[in-house]
C-alpha cells in the first residue's frame, strides 16, 4: 500500500463491552485485504482504520464487524427521489453513489421513490450524495431531517438500555424467586414461602427462561467471535452461566452422577449471575456516553440550515449544501452555517462553544466568521470560505475524534494485556480446578463449608462440584473490563474538556507528552508578545501628551513605517483629531520631517535631532532608560527645541506574565527565544519573569535550541505561532501552535490552541495533568481489583474460613468494578483547569509588568 493510495476513516462500532471486544474488532478489521491499521476505542465506541481503497471499502468493514454480533451506526439519510419508475432508474441510482467515496450502503425502494443512505460523514456530506442524485435527473428532497452518526449513536444507547431494561425485568423478579425458594429452608422463609418454591423442578422452570432469554446474548456473543478465531468476556460470562446450569441440571435429574448430587443444584448461581451481569449491561448502558459530552455537544453545534442568495433570491436550504463563494444571510440569535467573511452589517458573534472565550466578539465588514457560532444582535451577509468538512468547527471534532481514537503507549499496554486475558483466565480457572480437584479438597474440605454472605452449606458438593464451583467464580471474577476501560475513557473525557476551552490534542500520545512537561520554550514575537509596534510611553517636556501625540501622528500620516502606523493608531484611539501636513520629508535612517498648521515637525532619532542643532541635554536619561527596556524612542520637535518623546515596542499580551508565573510554579523552566538582539530579548523576558533567554537565533536554528534542551533528558514543549516555528514544534516532545483561530487543520503541532492566549499553554498542561491522574487512577482500580479479586475467588480464603465466593457474588464485584472506573471519570464532566477559574486573587498573581501610562492599540 503507497502512501498516495492510503485513507483513514473512522468506523461507529456500538455493542462493545470490554478490552477483549476491542481485540476482537481490531483483529477482523486487520485481517480484511487493504486494511493497514487499526485501532479501536472502547469508550467512545469507534475505530480508527487505515486502508487501501482500491482493495476494501465500507461495505467489507462493516460486514466484518457485524458478523461478530457488532452494530455499526453510520450516518444516514432518507431522500425522496422523484422521476424514478424502472427498474434501470434503480440501478443507475446505486451505481451512482456506489462510486461515491464514503457510501456504506444504498437501499432503493420505487413504489415509495425513496433512497437510503448509509454513509460516513468523515467522507461524504449529506448534500454531496443529494447533488449525486440529482445530476442523473431527478429531484432530490430529504424525507425526513436524516440522521448523521451522533443521532445514531444515541439510538444505538438507547436501543441498548432498552434492551437491557427488558432484560432486568425478566431477570431479576424470576432471581429473586429463585433465591428466596433456594434459600427458604435458611433463612427463616419456610412459614412464609410455599415449599413447591424449593422444589429443583420449579427452580428449573424459572432458571431456564433467564439463561435463555437474558442470558442468551452472551451465548450468541460467544459463538460469534469463536467463529472467528477469537475470544471475549462473553465467553466468560457464558461458561460461568452455562456450567452453573448445566450442573444444577445434571444433579436435578441425575444426583447419583457424581456431580454433587441434589444439594449441590445452584439454580440461583446460574440466576443471580445472569442477573449482577445484566445489571452490570444496564448500569453501563446508563453511564455509557455521559464521559464524551463534550464532543457530542460540538457535533450539536453543526448547523442545519442555512439562508443563502442565489440568483438575487434568499433561499433556505441544508447547510451541507452551501458552497464556497455562496452570499449568507443571518439574523439575530441564528446559528453561522459556515466559515465566511463579513461583506457588509455589523454584530456580536457568540464564539465560545468553539474558542472557549465567553465574551461576543465584534464583526465587522472583511472580519472572519466561524460556522457553528452563534450571531448575537445584528443583521449581516458574508461569503462562504470554508464549507462541509473544511470548516473550523468540523475540522476540530475531526481532531477531537482522531484523538480518541488513538491510542497512548500506556492505553497500548493496558489493551495488550486485557485483549489477551481471556484465554489466561481459562488456563488459569483450569489451573485452579486441577488443584481443588487433586490437592485441596483433600486438604482443607469440610462438610459445613460455605458459600461467602450466605447461609447455604456445600457439605454434599463433593470434589468435582467444589473444583467446578471455584473455578466458574475465577472465570467471572476475572473480568478485565475495567482494565479495558480505564484508559480510553479518561482520554475521551480529557479530550473532550480541551475541547471546552479551544485547547486542541492531535492524539493520546500528545495528551500524555503533554503531562510530562518539564519545560516550555516560548518563542517572543507574536506569542509573548503582540506581534505588532504599539505607543507605550509618551513624555511630554512642553505642552500636554495629546499635543506630542497629535504633532508625531501628523508627522507620520503621509508615512508608510510601521512605527509610523502604530502612532497614528494610538492618535486615533484617544480620540485625537489629526491635522493635514503641508509638506513631507522622509529621511532615511533619522526619521521623518513635516509641516502642520504652519509648525515645522521633526519625529526621529538623535541623529536628526544632532544634524537640526536641537538639544537633549538632560533628556537623554529617561531616553537610556525606555530603551534599556527594549523600545525604540522617537524624539518629537518643534520650533527648533524637543516637545516631547513618544516610545514604540512589541508590546506584551496581557496575560503572558501570568501564564510564565503559572508554569513556574507548576515546576516548569520556561524559556524564551527570538532572532532579537539580547538587549530587546532580555527587556522583553524581564517583564514576563523569564530567566533563560535564547537570543539572536534564526529561525533555522530553533529546533537546534529544542534539542539541547531535550539532550539534559527534558520533556519540551514549543510554543509559537508562525510557520517559520514549524521546524521547532515538529523538534519538540510536546509542540504547541498558539492563536491559529478557525483554520485548525495547518497547524503542524501536537497541541493546538485556537486562542492567542498564552494561558491555554497552562490550561492544556492541567488538563493533561489532570487526565493521566484519572488515567493512574482507573488503572491502579481496575488492576488492583483483579489482583485482590482472583486470589479471593481461587480460594485462598477457605483454608482459614471455609468459604468461598459465590459466582453471583463474583459477578456483582466485577460489575461494582466497571461501574467504579466509569464513575471515577465522570468526575472529569466538571473539571475545570485552576488557571481558568477566574482571574488572580492578588495583584501579585498577575504579575503585570509596570509601566509608564501607555496607550496599548488594540486593547
Amino acid at each position: 500500500m503507497t502512501t498516495e493510495t492510503k485513507e483513514q476513516i473512522t468506523v461507529p462500532v456500538g455493542g462493545m463491552h470490554c478490552a477483549a471486544c476491542v481485540e476482537k474488532v481490531e483483529k477482523v478489521l486487520k485481517d480484511l485485504s487493504g486494511v493497514e491499521e487499526a485501532n479501536v476505542n472502547l469508550a467512545v465506541g469507534k475505530a480508527r482504520v487505515t486502508f487501501d481503497p482500491q482493495a476494501c471499502g465500507l461495505p467489507e468493514m462493516q460486514e466484518a464487524i457485524k458478523d461478530l454480533g457488532y452494530d455499526v451506526p453510520w450516518s444516514r439519510v432518507q431522500l425522496l427521489v422523484a422521476g424514478m419508475g424502472e427498474p434501470q432508474d434503480e440501478e443507475n441510482v446505486r451505481s451512482a453513489l456506489a462510486e461515491l467515496p464514503g457510501i456504506a450502503g444504498v437501499e432503493v425502494t420505487l413504489e415509495t421513490d425513496t433512497v437510503l443512505v448509509e454513509f460516513s460523514d468523515g467522507l461524504i456530506s449529506g448534500g454531496r450524495i443529494r447533488k449525486a442524485v440529482r445530476a442523473l435527473g431527478f429531484e432530490v428532497t430529504d424525507k425526513g431531517e436524516g440522521e448523521d452518526a451522533l443521532d445514531r449513536e444515541r439510538q444505538a444507547r438507547q436501543q441498548e438500555l432498552r434492551r437491557q431494561t427488558i432484560n432486568m425485568s425478566v431477570v431479576w423478579p424470576l432471581g429473586v424467586l429463585v433465591m428466596i425458594g433456594t434459600f427458604r429452608e435458611f433463612w427463616g422463609l419456610a412459614d412464609f414461602v410455599p415449599a413447591f418454591m424449593g422444589n429443583k423442578l420449579f427452580l428449573f422452570a424459572l432458571t431456564t427462561p433467564i439463561v435463555f432469554g437474558p442470558g442468551r446474548q452472551f451465548f450468541v456473543n460467544s459463538w460469534n467471535g469463536l467463529r472467528r478465531g477469537v475470544t471475549d468476556m462473553n465467553l466468560l460470562y457464558a461458561t460461568g452461566i452455562g456450567a452453573s446450569y448445566l450442573i444444577a441440571i445434571v444433579n436435578t435429574f441425575w444426583p447419583d452422577a457424581g456431580f454433587g448430587g441434589e444439594k449441590a443444584t445452584f439454580y440461583e448461581a446460574a440466576a443471580l449471575l445472569t442477573a449482577f451481569i445484566v445489571l452490570g449491561r444496564y448500569l453501563e448502558a446508563i453511564t455509557r456516553g455521559r464521559t464524551s459530552e463534550a464532543i457530542r455537544n460540538l457535533m450539536k453545534l453543526q448547523p442545519k440550515q442555512a439562508r443563502v442568495v442565489r440568483d438575487g433570491q434568499e433561499l433556505d436550504i441544508p447547510a451541507d449544501e452551501v458552497e464556497v463563494g455562496d452570499i449568507c444571510i443571518v439574523r439575530p440569535g441564528e446559528s453561522i452555517p459556515v466559515d465566511g467573511t463579513l461583506v457588509d452589517g455589523y454584530s456580536a458573534v457568540d464564539e465560545s462553544m468553539v474558542t472557549g472565550e465567553s465574551m461576543p466578539v465584534e464583526k465587522r465588514a472583511g472580519d472572519e466568521v466561524v460556522g457553528g457560532t452563534l450571531n448575537k444582535t445584528g443583521v449581516f451577509r458574508f461569503e462562504a470560505a470554508r464549507v462541509g468538512s473544511d470548516t473550523a468547527l468540523s475540522q476540530i471534532i475531526t481532531l477531537v475524534e482522531e484523538a480518541q481514537t488513538t491510542k497512548a503507549p500506556i492505553q497500548a499496554l493496558a489493551d495488550k494485556v486485557a485483549g489477551h486475558f481471556i484465554l489466561g483466565v481459562h488456563a488459569l480457572a483450569l489451573a485452579v480446578f486441577m488443584f481443588w480437584f487433586f490437592v485441596g479438597f483433600d486438604l482443607w474440605f469440610v462438610p459445613d463449608s460455605r458459600l461467602m454472605l450466605t447461609p447455604y452449606t456445600l457439605e454434599g458438593l463433593g470434589v468435582f462440584g467444589l473444583a467446578l464451583l471455584i473455578s466458574v467464580t475465577v472465570l467471572i471474577i476475572s473480568c478485565p473490563c475495567a482494565v479495558g476501560l480505564a484508559t480510553p475513557s479518561a482520554m475521551m473525557a480529557g479530550t473532550g474538556k480541551g475541547a471546552q476551552f479551544g485547547i486542541l490534542f492531535k492524539g493520546a500520545d500528545a495528551m500524555e507528552a503533554t503531562a510530562k512537561i518539564q519545560a516550555v520554550i516560548f518563542d517572543k514575537t507574536g506569542t509573548l508578545t503582540k506581534g505588532e509596534p504599539s505607543v507605550t510611553d509618551i513624555t511630554a517636556y512642553s505642552g500636554s501628551e495629546e499635543e506630542v501625540l497629535g504633532l508625531a501622528a501628523a508627522a507620520e500620516k503621509s508615512s508608510e513605517h510601521p512605527l509610523g502606523e502604530a502612532i497614528i493608531n494610538a492618535a486615533e484611539s484617544r480620540g485625537i483629531q489629526i491635522a493635514d501636513t503641508e509638506m513631507f520629508n522622509a529621511i532615511p535612517g533619522h526619521g521623518v520631517e513635516a509641516q502642520t498648521n504652519g509648525r515645522t515637525v521633526l519625529l526621529g532619532n538623535r541623529k536628526l535631532m544632532a544634524d537640526r542643532n536641537i538639544a537633549l541635554d538632560g533628556l537623554l536619561a529617561d531616553v537610556e532608560r525606555l530603551e534599556k527596556e527594549g523600545k525604540t524612542v522617537m524624539f518629537v520637535a518643534a520650533g527648533g527645541s524637543v516637545i516631547g518623546t513618544v516610545a514604540v515596542a512589541d508590546t506584551i499580551k496581557p496575560t503572558s506574565a501570568r501564564a510564565v508565573k503559572e508554569l513556574q510554579r507548576l515546576g516548569v523552566q520556561v524559556a524564551m527565544i527570538t532572532g532579537d538582539n539580547q538587549r530587546t530579548a532580555q527587556a522583553i523576558a524581564s517583564q514576563v519573569g523569564i530567566d533563560q533567554v535564547l537570543a539572536e537565533v534564526l529561525p533555522q536554528d530553533k529546533a537546534e535550541e529544542v534539542r539541547k534542551l531535550q539532550d539534559e533528558g527534558k520533556t519540551v514543549a514549543m510554543v509559537g505561532d508562525g510557520i517559520n516555528d514549524a521546524p521547532a514544534l515538529a523538534q519538540a516532545n510536546v509542540g504547541i501552535a498558539i492563536g491559529s483561530g478557525s483554520d485548525v487543520a495547518k497547524e503542524t503541532g501536537h497541541v493546538i490552541l485556537i486562542r492567542d492566549d498564552l494561558v491555554d499553554v497552562v490550561a492544556a498542561i492541567q488538563i493533561a495533568k489532570a487526565t493521566m491522574r484519572l488515567v493512574r487512577q482507573n488503572l491502579f482500580w481496575a488492576f488492583s481489583y483483579n489482583a485482590a479479586a482472583i486470589p479471593l475467588g481461587a480460594g485462598i480464603l477457605y483454608p482459614f474460613v471455609a468459604q468461598i465466593v459465590s459466582p453471583e457474588l463474583a459477578a456483582l464485584l466485577m460489575a461494582t468494578s466497571s461501574l467504579s472506573v466509569t464513575l471515577n471519570t465522570m468526575r472529569m464532566r466538571g473539571y475545570q483547569p485552576s488557571i481558568k477559574r477566574g482571574p488572580p486573587t492578588s495583584p501579585a498573581e498577575e504579575l503585570v509588568p509596570e509601566r509608564v501610562p501607555a496607550v496599548e492599540v488594540g486593547s
